[in-house]
């Protein structure tokens, strides 16, 4: 291993050692909301613009994963129609209303939101809109981020029901290259599919209890087909992905 792979490793390795800690009363606040949408059969919704887009495709119809998510999944948000213009869009006001009227969020429903610097258009009208329709606002953020570039700007943070404060430095990257100025090695992603999972390995623990824990099966474990087929027809009335 070189001194760049074992620096990155050993950052991301040691973050995650310390989230474990700052974030267990968030993490177990967002369980808690996630667990008491899933007694009233509410969905999970995921959201998150350019690469914070991956947190909502990394739950959707995922083995180990719970039925109940829905990813928000927007081609002009995301990166392969054009990855340029999808910056310009998760800055932009107004465009995230039409996306997310389309999946149908209702009262009682969570939507998680996923956003490193938490300032753009995108995220902050996302959680609005959220919070008018009465569901409720999970943000993946970072603060140190959003506060060193607000300028006076509202942040998701400010607008979230619970805050998991992912603790990572402005501009993402955490490996400086010697002499360069430079930085490489982000980790947001990383980190954030590390919380996400966590959070919902917590809540199917606890449906687990009352044997009500939606879980899907890898295609190719014993049993998977048939187990995943009634899970599917059931959550795919309110799951456009499916």
């Amino acid at each position: 291993m070189t001194d760049i792979t074992d620096a990155y490793f050993s950052n991301l390795i040691g973050r995650l050692e310390e989230l474990k800690q700052t974030l267990a009363q968030p993490m177990a606040q967002a369980a808690a909301v996630i667990l008491d949408a899933a007694h009233g059969d509410k969905r999970v919704y995921v959201f998150g613009t350019g690469h914070s887009h991956m947190l909502a495709e990394e739950v959707h119809y995922r083995a180990g994963g719970l039925a109940f998510t829905v990813p928000v999944l927007v081609g002009s948000a995301m990166l392969h129609e054009g990855a340029v213009i999808s910056s310009v869009y998760e800055r932009t006001q107004g465009l995230v209303r039409p996306m997310l009227e389309r999946y149908g969020m209702q009262p009682g429903d969570v939507i998680i939101i996923a956003s490193n610097s938490g300032v753009n258009a995108a995220p902050i009208e996302a959680a609005d809109y959220a919070r008018e329709i009465g569901a409720k606002v999970i943000a993946i953020t970072s603060i140190a981020y959003s506060s060193a570039i607000a300028n006076g700007r509202r942040r998701l943070a400010d607008v979230a029901d619970v805050v998991l404060d992912n603790g990572l430095p402005p501009g993402d990257a955490v490996v400086d290259l010697e002499g360069t100025g430079l930085r490489v090695g982000p980790v947001s992603t990383a980190v954030g599919v590390t919380v996400i999972n966590a959070i919902f390995a917590e809540v199917a623990s606890e449906l687990s209890k009352s044997g009500d824990a939606p879980i899907y099966l890898s295609a190719n474990m014993p049993g998977a087909a048939e187990i995943n087929q009634k899970l599917v027809k059931k959550y795919r009335p309110r799951n456009p992905h499916l």
